[in-house]
């Protein structure tokens, strides 16, 4: 893979972001952290458009369907999360009500329209993604066009992509980290490159930047390669990442600065809200 030069110098991105993995668990909304201050943290950060998915549904289901979301000027792609409680963290793919709930889920919807997607939900071995609950949710995804937010290794990713009707080449998939354990830029090529759906998603993203917060040279390379396939995310998944909301919105916004202005767009809004058809920010 060729390693595109750095610019000089880059003012920091200053369009509007979309936040394609975030989290208003229980304990945020009944804790420190109420409706108001969630949004409050987004609109300070220019954060116009978010991927709500929470455990229990319930967090989703707020911020989907209130006034104060719609005030904000927030758009709201809702996710079916697995998880009722951290147990199912580890248990979810041996559950078969899991993907009854998860059904249910998807025939309540919110009020303010449809469930988009399923996730986000964990694999910490790999073979799960081989078990019936796991190839049940990814064949009704690709079966209903709903998007799947997976936290797994590059492994899982084949393998969830096997247990499709497609093999994997009409289901979009969002890798949440883009890999957590750190699968090198070259392998996330290479799936990029098998998969046309997959998105990877580059919170958490090890070897992302490198000194002072800039693009390591070979993830420069990859998202000027891929800039269609690349979305942000906040994963406010414990309520720190919620103290560090603004750090990690500026973060973004200061290595999106030094890619051309029509990619960082393109990282920042573009692809997720062409993803799920969401407007323009007025």
């Amino acid at each position: 893979m060729a390693i595109a030069a750095l610019p000089a110098a880059a003012a920091d991105y200053a369009g509007p972001l979309f936040d394609a993995h975030l989290h208003y668990n229980d304990e945020a909304w009944s804790g420190p952290h109420p409706l108001a201050d969630v949004l409050a943290r987004m609109q300070r950060n220019g954060v116009r458009a978010i991927i709500a998915n929470s455990r229990p549904n319930d967090g989703t289901q707020a911020l989907a369907s209130s006034p104060q979301t719609r005030q904000a000027g927030v758009a709201v792609v809702p996710f079916v999360r697995l998880y009722r409680n951290r147990a199912d963290y580890t248990s979810w793919f041996r559950d078969e009500g899991i993907y009854e709930m998860v059904r249910t889920e998807l025939a309540r919807g919110t009020e303010a329209g449809p469930f988009r997607g399923i996730g986000e939900f964990h694999l910490y071995d790999s073979a799960n993604a081989q078990g019936p609950v796991a190839r049940k949710l990814m064949q009704l995804a690709e079966e209903r066009q709903l998007a799947v937010l997976a936290h797994v290794d590059d492994v899982a990713v084949d393998r969830l992509m096997a247990a499709t009707p497609s093999r994997g080449q009409k289901v979009r998939l969002i890798w949440a980290h883009t890999g957590i354990a750190g699968a090198p830029a070259a392998r996330v090529d290479e799936l990029m490159a098998k998969y046309p759906l997959l998105v990877g998603e580059l919170s958490y993203r090890p070897g992302l930047t490198c000194d002072g917060g800039t693009l390591c040279g070979d993830w420069r390379a990859l998202l000027l390669k891929y800039p269609t396939r690349f979305v942000i995310g906040s994963d406010t998944w414990v309520n720190q990442r919620w103290l560090y909301y603004d750090e990690l919105m500026a973060g973004y916004r200061r290595w999106l600065g030094a890619l051309p202005p029509g990619v960082a767009r393109r990282i920042a809004w573009d692809n997720g809200a062409s993803l799920f058809g969401v407007a323009d920010p007025k």
